[in-house]
């Protein structure tokens, strides 16, 4: 199950996190969003123990939108060390983000 992130949470969850952190950045009321919540479930199985999935709703968290610059949702950031070292924007199939979590573990 992907973790619920927030503006209070982001820094101990994921900035000081040793594995690779997949976000995505999404809205209930973003078609494409819901599109992709699926995917990234799935993702958060396939990869439990070895990176961190989680979710953040623009709507509530609209400190880490400008933070990191999110001006389309979906926006899924690959973070590592506190550092973003790679992104997707849009809904793509599970196979793109599966080669960027690869590229980054």
């Amino acid at each position: 199950m992907a973790l619920e992130l927030t503006d209070a949470n982001f820094q101990t969850s994921v900035l000081d996190s040793d594995k690779l952190t997949v976000v995505d950045f999404w809205a209930e009321w973003c078609g494409p969003c819901r599109a992709i919540g699926p995917v990234i479930e799935e993702l958060s199985k396939e990869y439990d123990g070895k990176i961190n999935v989680g979710k953040v709703n623009v709507d509530h968290n609209p400190n880490l939108s400008v933070e990191y610059g999110i001006t389309s949702i979906p926006a899924i950031l690959f973070i590592k060390g506190g550092n973003v070292v790679d992104k997707q924007i849009g809904a793509v199939p599970k196979s793109v983000l599966d080669k960027k979590i690869q590229a980054n573990l």
